[in-house]
Protein backbone atom coordinates (compact mmCIF):
# COMPACT_ATOMS: atom_id res chain seq x y z
CA UNK A 1 0.00 0.00 0.00
CA UNK A 2 2.47 1.91 0.38
CA UNK A 3 3.61 2.41 -3.20
CA UNK A 4 -0.18 3.21 -3.84
CA UNK A 5 -0.32 5.93 -1.41
CA UNK A 6 2.58 7.71 -2.81
CA UNK A 7 1.21 7.15 -6.69
CA UNK A 8 -2.21 8.90 -5.67
CA UNK A 9 0.02 11.57 -3.46
CA UNK A 10 2.56 12.08 -6.41
CA UNK A 11 0.07 11.66 -9.25
CA UNK A 12 -1.54 14.99 -9.16
CA UNK A 13 1.91 16.75 -8.65
CA UNK A 14 3.02 14.63 -12.14
CA UNK A 15 -0.09 16.04 -13.97
CA UNK A 16 -0.01 19.42 -12.85
CA UNK A 17 3.89 19.29 -14.01
CA UNK A 18 3.27 18.01 -17.39
CA UNK A 19 0.21 20.38 -17.55
CA UNK A 20 2.78 23.44 -16.70
CA UNK A 21 5.15 22.32 -18.84
CA UNK A 22 2.90 21.78 -22.03
CA UNK A 23 1.44 25.32 -21.40
CA UNK A 24 5.19 26.68 -20.71
CA UNK A 25 5.55 24.98 -24.48
CA UNK A 26 2.60 26.44 -25.68
CA UNK A 27 2.84 29.68 -24.44
CA UNK A 28 6.61 29.86 -26.09
CA UNK A 29 5.18 28.74 -29.52
CA UNK A 30 2.30 31.55 -29.16
CA UNK A 31 5.11 34.25 -27.75
CA UNK A 32 7.23 33.44 -31.12
CA UNK A 33 4.48 33.67 -33.25
CA UNK A 34 3.54 36.87 -31.73
CA UNK A 35 7.25 38.15 -31.72
CA UNK A 36 7.29 37.24 -35.27
CA UNK A 37 4.75 39.32 -36.27
CA UNK A 38 5.92 42.18 -34.31
CA UNK A 39 9.00 41.45 -36.66
CA UNK A 40 7.58 41.79 -39.37
CA UNK A 41 5.52 44.99 -38.63
CA UNK A 42 8.75 46.27 -37.53
CA UNK A 43 10.37 45.26 -41.07
CA UNK A 44 7.63 47.13 -42.60
CA UNK A 45 7.59 50.31 -40.64
CA UNK A 46 11.44 50.66 -40.94
CA UNK A 47 11.18 49.50 -44.99
CA UNK A 48 8.55 52.78 -44.98
CA UNK A 49 10.51 54.92 -42.68
CA UNK A 50 13.64 54.13 -45.10
CA UNK A 51 11.99 54.99 -48.52
CA UNK A 52 10.18 57.82 -47.04
CA UNK A 53 13.32 59.23 -45.62
CA UNK A 54 15.01 58.86 -48.91
CA UNK A 55 11.94 60.54 -50.98
CA UNK A 56 12.06 63.52 -48.11
CA UNK A 57 16.09 63.78 -48.51
CA UNK A 58 15.10 64.03 -52.61
CA UNK A 59 12.78 66.26 -52.37
CA UNK A 60 14.80 68.97 -50.03
CA UNK A 61 17.59 68.30 -52.89
CA UNK A 62 15.20 69.00 -55.46
CA UNK A 63 13.80 72.26 -53.51
CA UNK A 64 16.77 73.37 -52.46
CA UNK A 65 18.43 72.94 -56.32
CA UNK A 66 14.79 74.71 -57.87
CA UNK A 67 15.50 77.76 -55.19
CA UNK A 68 19.01 77.73 -55.81
CA UNK A 69 18.06 77.80 -59.45
CA UNK A 70 15.36 80.85 -59.04
CA UNK A 71 17.60 82.97 -57.31
CA UNK A 72 20.62 82.54 -59.65
CA UNK A 73 18.12 83.85 -61.97
CA UNK A 74 17.03 86.66 -60.46
CA UNK A 75 20.33 87.70 -59.87
CA UNK A 76 21.27 87.55 -63.46
CA UNK A 77 18.27 89.50 -64.70
CA UNK A 78 20.17 92.46 -62.31
CA UNK A 79 22.71 92.15 -65.61
CA UNK A 80 21.96 94.27 -68.14
CA UNK A 81 23.82 95.43 -71.00
CA UNK A 82 23.48 99.26 -72.49
CA UNK A 83 24.00 99.71 -75.96
CA UNK A 84 24.76 102.99 -78.15
CA UNK A 85 25.73 103.56 -81.59
CA UNK A 86 26.18 105.93 -84.69
CA UNK A 87 28.07 106.10 -87.59
CA UNK A 88 31.77 107.71 -87.97
CA UNK A 89 33.01 109.11 -90.87
CA UNK A 90 36.54 109.36 -91.65
CA UNK A 91 38.08 111.27 -94.46
CA UNK A 92 41.58 110.77 -96.13
CA UNK A 93 42.95 112.71 -99.10
CA UNK A 94 41.66 109.91 -101.29
CA UNK A 95 39.28 107.71 -99.48
CA UNK A 96 35.86 108.13 -97.58
CA UNK A 97 35.39 105.10 -95.30
CA UNK A 98 31.77 105.25 -93.36
CA UNK A 99 31.83 102.56 -90.02
CA UNK A 100 29.11 101.78 -87.75
CA UNK A 101 30.17 101.88 -84.17
CA UNK A 102 28.47 100.50 -81.47
CA UNK A 103 29.24 100.51 -78.04
CA UNK A 104 28.13 97.99 -75.23
CA UNK A 105 28.89 98.72 -71.29
CA UNK A 106 27.64 96.02 -68.45
CA UNK A 107 25.70 96.96 -65.82
CA UNK A 108 24.85 95.87 -62.51
CA UNK A 109 21.62 97.23 -61.77
CA UNK A 110 22.39 100.91 -61.98
CA UNK A 111 25.76 100.05 -60.86
CA UNK A 112 28.16 99.58 -64.37
CA UNK A 113 30.68 96.83 -64.06
CA UNK A 114 33.35 97.99 -67.49
CA UNK A 115 34.11 101.25 -69.63
CA UNK A 116 32.28 101.32 -72.78
CA UNK A 117 33.38 98.26 -75.60
CA UNK A 118 33.77 99.51 -79.25
CA UNK A 119 32.72 97.41 -81.59
CA UNK A 120 33.00 98.58 -85.66
CA UNK A 121 31.56 97.58 -88.80
CA UNK A 122 32.80 98.85 -92.20
CA UNK A 123 29.46 100.05 -93.69
CA UNK A 124 31.45 101.68 -96.43
CA UNK A 125 34.90 101.75 -97.79
CA UNK A 126 36.77 102.39 -100.69
CA UNK A 127 34.94 105.55 -102.39
CA UNK A 128 37.71 108.13 -103.81
CA UNK A 129 36.42 111.55 -102.77
CA UNK A 130 37.83 113.26 -106.34
CA UNK A 131 35.43 110.80 -107.70
CA UNK A 132 32.43 111.50 -105.58
CA UNK A 133 30.27 114.20 -107.66
CA UNK A 134 30.96 117.81 -107.16
CA UNK A 135 27.19 118.78 -108.22
CA UNK A 136 24.45 117.64 -105.96
CA UNK A 137 22.15 115.15 -108.14
CA UNK A 138 19.15 117.34 -106.54
CA UNK A 139 20.25 120.71 -107.82
CA UNK A 140 17.69 123.19 -109.90
CA UNK A 141 20.04 123.07 -113.32
CA UNK A 142 19.82 119.28 -112.84
CA UNK A 143 16.36 118.51 -112.10
CA UNK A 144 15.79 120.50 -115.15
CA UNK A 145 18.03 119.03 -117.51
CA UNK A 146 16.07 116.28 -116.95
CA UNK A 147 12.37 114.86 -117.21
CA UNK A 148 10.74 116.98 -114.48
CA UNK A 149 8.04 114.91 -112.09
CA UNK A 150 5.38 116.06 -110.44
CA UNK A 151 7.28 115.94 -107.37
CA UNK A 152 9.82 118.21 -108.28
CA UNK A 153 7.75 120.98 -108.03
CA UNK A 154 7.64 120.94 -104.04
CA UNK A 155 11.93 121.31 -104.75
CA UNK A 156 11.42 124.60 -105.84
CA UNK A 157 9.52 125.69 -103.32
CA UNK A 158 12.17 124.50 -100.55
CA UNK A 159 13.84 127.37 -98.96
CA UNK A 160 17.31 127.36 -98.13
CA UNK A 161 18.43 128.62 -94.81
CA UNK A 162 18.02 132.61 -94.13
CA UNK A 163 15.12 132.19 -95.73
CA UNK A 164 11.27 131.69 -94.68
CA UNK A 165 8.65 130.80 -97.37
CA UNK A 166 5.98 133.33 -97.15
CA UNK A 167 3.32 130.70 -96.83
CA UNK A 168 5.18 129.41 -93.64
CA UNK A 169 5.48 132.89 -92.02
CA UNK A 170 1.45 133.26 -92.49
CA UNK A 171 1.31 129.74 -90.94
CA UNK A 172 3.43 129.94 -87.32
CA UNK A 173 2.68 133.89 -87.19
CA UNK A 174 6.63 134.64 -87.72
CA UNK A 175 7.59 133.86 -84.34
CA UNK A 176 10.07 131.32 -85.39
CA UNK A 177 13.25 132.59 -86.86
CA UNK A 178 14.21 130.95 -89.99
CA UNK A 179 16.35 127.70 -90.33
CA UNK A 180 20.59 129.09 -89.59
CA UNK A 181 18.85 132.31 -89.27
CA UNK A 182 20.84 134.55 -85.95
Amino acid sequence: MHMDAFLWMFLPVFVAGGSALLSFYIMQARMEVALAKERESLAEARATITSQKITMEERIKATEEAAKRRSLDEFMQDFRVEERSYVRESKSLNALRRTMVMQERLFFRNIPLSNWIEHEMIVEEGRDLDELPKESVFSAPALAAEQRLPVSKFLDEVKWPGEVAPETASLVGARIPAFGAQ
